[in-house]
């Protein structure tokens, strides 16, 4: 195991006054251990104890070939793994419980007393999983500049009469060309109706004239996620569709100016949830400005404007705000990547938020 990460860990599981934790999470285990393991409906456990004892209970049909700094625990298909690794655990203390863990091995723990009472444990890695080490920082920007290279060739795509779903295909076509092992979550590529449309399902509408165009990507590399948004728009703009673009570029700006150490998560939401109500439009902005990113796309810790946790040198978030009015068919969203430095953030995502009109072919 990485031996910073699980200190971090154990660390946090002392403040928080939980002396055992089980991690079930295969992306947390991941985090933890450098190793993907995805057991499907089988039981997967990553026991953690702050005295140490740690074990990591495996079924035998994912065998490990590497020392994963953990003490193995294999069992079978025939055994009871939830009665195997009680035998482990301190049965008169609190114990912490992945979110991720199926109610059928949390209410076998508990029919065998594996604790005397349980807690949500997961906070605990989410935290320390929100700010990224500074391999962690590297990767993530290497994983933007990939998506930054992925968008600027998608872009001219969207007038060769592609419906929505060759265009979602067409995406998954470019993240392999540039070396991207796939996708980090499925492209929304959505025309006027469905780009004003912020549960839209991809489906087989065509661009024409006139149409603004959301194109929200993100791929997967050496393990991290990338995520942007442009929206451009089909042979010309109206006034009306490039008054809402300016609007929701400033918002953006606003947004990714409040974030930096020291302010809430909160503040980069409002910072762009303000302005776009300023501006008559607050009740077309129908979702939070972001999330944070990192092993998965959407990760713990959300920019909304509930969120009240103080942002801190390495958190690595999204800021997307959007305006839709399905009436006008309208839809722009602009969404960047910010990594938090020691005295603002960095902008991960390079590719142009200058307004873009596809000349039709």
């Amino acid at each position: 195991m990485d031996q910073g990460k699980l200190t971090r860990v154990l660390n946090s599981m002392k403040e928080n006054e939980v002396p055992q934790m089980i991690i079930s999470d295969p992306v947390a285990i991941f985090y933890l251990t450098g190793k993907w393991i995805f057991p499907g409906e089988r039981l997967l456990a990553l026991y953690l104890n702050v005295n140490g004892n740690h074990k990591f209970m495996i079924n035998k049909l994912f065998p490990q070939e590497q020392d994963l700094g953990v003490d193995i625990i294999y069992y079978d298909d025939i055994e009871d793994g939830v009665e195997i690794l009680s035998r482990y655990v301190e049965k008169d203390k609190v114990m912490g419980i992945d979110k991720t863990w199926p109610a059928k091995f949390l209410i076998r723990l508990q029919e065998l007393g594996g604790g005397s009472k349980y807690v949500n444990g997961s906070p605990i890695i989410d935290y320390i999983r929100m700010v990224k080490d500074e391999k962690e920082q590297e990767l993530m920007r290497i994983s933007s500049k990939l998506n930054d290279q992925v968008m600027e060739k998608l872009i001219p795509y969207v007038v060769k009469g592609l419906t929505e779903k060759e265009l979602n295909a067409k995406v998954k076509e470019l993240y392999a060309e540039v070396g991207c092992e796939g996708l980090s979550f499925d492209p929304i590529t959505a025309y006027a109706k469905g780009a004003a449309d912020p549960h839209h399902v991809t489906d087989d509408s065509k661009g024409k004239h006139g149409d603004c165009v959301i194109l929200d990507i993100g791929g997967m590399k050496d393990n991290y996620a990338s995520d942007m948004t442009r929206t451009v728009f089909i042979g010309e703009v109206s006034e009306r569709q490039k008054e809402i673009y300016d609007i929701v570029c400033e918002a953006n700006r606003r947004g990714i100016e409040a974030a930096k150490p020291g302010n809430r998560m909160c503040d980069v939401d409002l910072a762009a949830r303000n302005y776009i109500e300023e501006k008559g439009f607050g009740q077309y902005f129908t979702h939070r400005t972001g999330h944070s990113i990192g092993l998965e796309d959407h990760e713990f810790g959300d920019v909304s404007s509930v969120n009240t946790d103080i942002i801190k040198p390495g958190q690595c978030f999204s800021v997307e705000p959007g305006i839709y009015i399905a009436e006008e068919g309208i839809g722009v969203r602009i969404e960047d990547l910010v990594l938090i430095t020691e005295d603002g953030c960095e902008v991960l995502n390079n590719f142009t938020k200058d307004l873009i009109v596809v000349p039709e072919e």
